[in-house]
C-alpha cells in the first residue's frame, strides 16, 4: 500500500522514538490505523513464531516435526509457536503438538481448511501418561484421520475448538495410560468420541456421533448426540443447552487480508455456530490491532489501547512492569501460541474496567517471583454495571503460579464485573517443576467471583493454599468444575479453616441466596501428609436458591480423605481404592 509523505514523516518519528527506547521495530500501519503525534501503528507482520502454510507450501511436515522435536517435552520452556493453515486441502500430514503449540485454520469455517491426516497429541515423552499434556490447542480445522480416528490425549489448558473430525476422536494416550481431563467446544465429531482413561471432560455446544464411556465426571451442555443424563452410573451430566455462550475470537483470512472474527452471543445454545452457512458475528481488520511482539513494554501496550487499538499478542514472553489496562468497551485482547504475560515486581498483569463487551482470549499469565496481590482483575471492586447484553468473556486464559520458576500471588483471578462469562480456564498453583513448595509458590486463592450473574463453563482450578474458588456474587452458575487440593500441604494445621478441617475447593459465601452448579469434582492427593482430612470438598449456604447437581469427591489412593461431599452431606471417602463419593442433588 503506498505511503504518503505525511505518513512517512510520522512513521519516521515513531521509528526514531522506538529505536531510542530499545523496543522492537514497528511494522508499517495499514491505511485505517489512527496516525497522529507518537501514534502506534495497527497491523503488521505476525512475527517469526507464527508459521503460515498454504496448500502449495513445500516442507510442511518437516517444519511440523522440527517444532515438535523442540516442544515435545519442554514443559516449562520459553518456546511459543502458532501454526496457521490457509484455506485449502493438505494431504498426508501428521501435526504432532508439543507444549505451547497451537494449530489453526484460517478459514471462516473449519471446513474451509481440510487436512487429510492427523493433529496428534500423545504421551510418549512421559511414558504413556497424559496427565501433564498441558498448554496446546487445535482450532478451526477439518480433519480426515488416516486410520479413521484422531488422537487428542491432553490434560488441562488444551482446548479443542471449532474442529470438524471426519471420523472418530480418541482422548487417551497410546496404551490407555492415565489422562486427566479436557475441553471441547463448537466442534463436530462425525464418529464416536472415546475418552477411555480420561477422568473427566467437558464438551460444550458441539455435535458428536457417539460417546463411548465415562470414568468419574463427563459433562455436556448443548451437545447434539451426547449421552443422556445418568450421573453417577455412568457419570454423565447432560444439559440440553448452554444458558449463554459466545465463542472465542479467531484469526482468519478474507482474501489476502487478515481479520479477527468476533462470534455473537447465543442464549440456550445447542450445536456448533458454523454448521449452517456463515457464522454469525462481526469482523475486525488486523489494522485495528496493535500486533505486539515479545519485548514490548506494558507502557506501549497501554498506549495502543488508549488510542483505540485492540491487542494481538504474538507468541513469546512479555514482562510487565505495570498492569495492562483494558478500559475501552468491546476491546479484544487475543493471544497466539500461548503468548505469556509475566508481571514483575508484584504488579497485576491485567486489569479490565467495568465496561461492555471486552474479550480476553488465548494467553497465559505466569506469576513472577515477587508476590502479586492479584494477577487478573475483571472489573474494579464494587463494579455494578449491567453487561447482560454485551458480556465480558474470558476464554482460554490460563494462570500459573510456579513451575517455570518461583512465582507468588495472593489471588489469581478476581471477577467483579457482572455477567462475565469464564469459558474455559485452568488456574494452577504448580505441584511440580521449578520453584515449587508450600511457601515457595504461595498462592492462597485461585478464582474469586464477587460480581453477580457470572457464568463459568469449564472451570479448572487446582492446588491453592486456601480456597480454590470463592463465590460471593448472586445468581452465579458453573457448568463443570475440576479441582485437586494442594498436594504439598505439610500437615492438618496448615489447611485448617477455623473450625473446619480443610479449605473447601469451591465455597459459596453465606450471603449468597441464588447459585447453581452442575458436574463439579474435587480430588485430594495429600502426598506430604496422607493423614490430612477435609470436612468437605464443597461449602455453600443451606438455602433453597443455592442448588448443585452431580457432585463428587475422590481420594487418590488414600492420600488424604473427605468426610463429606458438600457441607455435611455425602458419604466419606475411605481406604485407598480411589472410588468417588457422589451427591446427585443438593440440597
Amino acid at each position: 500500500m503506498p505511503t504518503t509523505p505525511t505518513r512517512r514523516t510520522v512513521l519516521g518519528a515513531i521509528a526514531a522514538s522506538t529505536a531510542a527506547s530499545g523496543l522492537p521495530a514497528l511494522a508499517a500501519p495499514a491505511a485505517s490505523a489512527r496516525i497522529g503525534p507518537a501514534a502506534l501503528p495497527g497491523g503488521g507482520d505476525l512475527g517469526p513464531h507464527v508459521i503460515v502454510f498454504d496448500p502449495s507450501t513445500t516442507g510442511v511436515q518437516a517444519k511440523l516435526d522440527e517444532i515438535f522435536k523442540r516442544q515435545e517435552s519442554d514443559q516449562f520452556g520459553t518456546g511459543r509457536y502458532a501454526f496457521f493453515f490457509k484455506p485449502g486441502t493438505y494431504n498426508g500430514l501428521n501435526a504432532q503438538l508439543g507444549f505451547y503449540t497451537s494449530i489453526a485454520g484460517l478459514g471462516l469455517s473449519p471446513d474451509d481448511t481440510t487436512i487429510n491426516g492427523d493433529v496428534t497429541v500423545d504421551a510418549g515423552w512421559f511414558h504413556g501418561n497424559a496427565t501433564q499434556n498441558f498448554w496446546r490447542s487445535a482450532e478451526n480445522l477439518a480433519l480426515k484421520p488416516v486410520n479413521g480416528t484422531n488422537r487428542w490425549a491432553v490434560a488441562q489448558a488444551a482446548p479443542f475448538r471449532r474442529m470438524h473430525i471426519k471420523g472418530g476422536l480418541n482422548l487417551s494416550p497410546d496404551g490407555y495410560g492415565w489422562a486427566s481431563g479436557g475441553y471441547i467446544a463448537d466442534s463436530r465429531i462425525d464418529g464416536s468420541v472415546g475418552p477411555y482413561s480420561q477422568q473427566q471432560w467437558y464438551t460444550r455446544d458441539s455435535s458428536v456421533g457417539g460417546w463411548r464411556n465415562a470414568v468419574w465426571n463427563m459433562v455436556f451442555s448443548g451437545v447434539e448426540g451426547a449421552p443422556g443424563q445418568s450421573f453417577p452410573n455412568p457419570p454423565y451430566t447432560t444439559l440440553g443447552t448452554t444458558p449463554i455462550s459466545r465463542e472465542k475470537p479467531f484469526l482468519y483470512l478474507a482474501g489476502n487480508e487478515y481479520k479477527v472474527f468476533l462470534p455473537e452471543k447465543r442464549t440456550n445454545a445447542r450445536g456448533t455456530t458454523w454448521g449452517n452457512g456463515t457464522p454469525r458475528g462481526t469482523s475486525l481488520p488486523l489494522s485495528q490491532f496493535y500486533v505486539a511482539k515479545p519485548g514490548v513494554s506494558a507502557a506501549t501496550l497501554n498506549a495502543a489501547l488508549a488510542q483505540g487499538l485492540h491487542l494481538l499478542l504474538t507468541p513469546g514472553i512479555y514482562h510487565l512492569d505495570r498492569a495492562v489496562e483494558v478500559n475501552r468497551a468491546d476491546t479484544v485482547v487475543l493471544g497466539l501460541g500461548y503468548a505469556t504475560l509475566i508481571p514483575d515486581n508484584g504488579v497485576t498483569a491485567m486489569k479490565v474496567a467495568d465496561v461492555n463487551g471486552v474479550r480476553l482470549a488465548g494467553f497465559l499469565i505466569d506469576a513472577g517471583p515477587v508476590n502479586s496481590p492479584v494477577l487478573l482483575q475483571i472489573g474494579p471492586r464494587g463494579a455494578s454495571a449491567d453487561h447482560s447484553a454485551h458480556p465480558i468473556t474470558v476464554q482460554d486464559v490460563f494462570i500459573r503460579i510456579g513451575g517455570a520458576g518461583p512465582g507468588r500471588a495472593t489471588l489469581s483471578m478476581e471477577v467483579n464485573s457482572r455477567h462475565t462469562i469464564i469459558d474455559h480456564t485452568w488456574v494452577w498453583r504448580a505441584d511440580h517443576g521449578a520453584g515449587v513448595g508450600w511457601e515457595t509458590n504461595r498462592a492462597d486463592y485461585g478464582v474469586r467471583v464477587n460480581g453477580d450473574d457470572v457464568l463459568a463453563t469449564g472451570l479448572f482450578v487446582e492446588h491453592f493454599n486456601k480456597y480454590d474458588v470463592q463465590w460471593s456474587g448472586q445468581r452465579g452458575r458453573t457448568i463443570f468444575f475440576q479441582n485437586e487440593k494442594a498436594y504439598d500441604a505439610p500437615n492438618q494445621a496448615a489447611v485448617q479453616d477455623g473450625n473446619v478441617k480443610g479449605f473447601a475447593a469451591y465455597k459459596v459465601d453465606t450471603s449468597v441466596t441464588s447459585h447453581e452448579g452442575w458436574g463439579l469434582g474435587s480430588y485430594c492427593n495429600y502426598t506430604a501428609d496422607p493423614g490430612i482430612r477435609q470436612d468437605h470438598g464443597f461449602a455453600a449456604p443451606k438455602t433453597p436458591g443455592v442448588t448443585f447437581h452431580d457432585l463428587l469427591v475422590v481420594s487418590l489412593g488414600g492420600m488424604g480423605q473427605y468426610e463429606h461431599v458438600i457441607n455435611d452431606t455425602g458419604s466419606a471417602t475411605s481406604g485407598s481404592s480411589t472410588v468417588p463419593s457422589t451427591v446427585v442433588s443438593y440440597p
